[in-house]
């Protein structure tokens, strides 16, 4: 599957980016981590250390994810709400 996004999209994943990350809260540029791939409108806002660390990232052994008691769904419920001004 191509995966072409369109202007909305784009738009959408590049406001992600720019929040802290949805985990450990440091602040943005963030990297955004898609919940389920293709699924633009499910990117999490993550710093590199939440998204890609060896110990504490989603892709490695996500002590960092452990420590605040976070799921990728919880995650996803604050990117939404800091979209959203609240």
């Amino acid at each position: 599957m191509l995966n072409r996004l369109n202007d909305r999209e784009r738009e959408h994943l590049a406001l992600v980016k720019e929040l802290p990350c949805s985990v450990c809260d440091r602040s943005g540029p963030s990297e955004a981590h898609h919940v389920k791939q293709g699924h633009q409108y499910t990117a999490v806002a993550l710093c590199e250390s939440c998204h890609r660390g060896a110990l504490m990232g989603l892709h490695g052994q996500r002590r960092m994810w452990a420590i605040k008691k976070m799921d990728e769904l919880a995650a996803l419920n604050v990117t939404v709400r800091r979209l959203m001004g609240n």
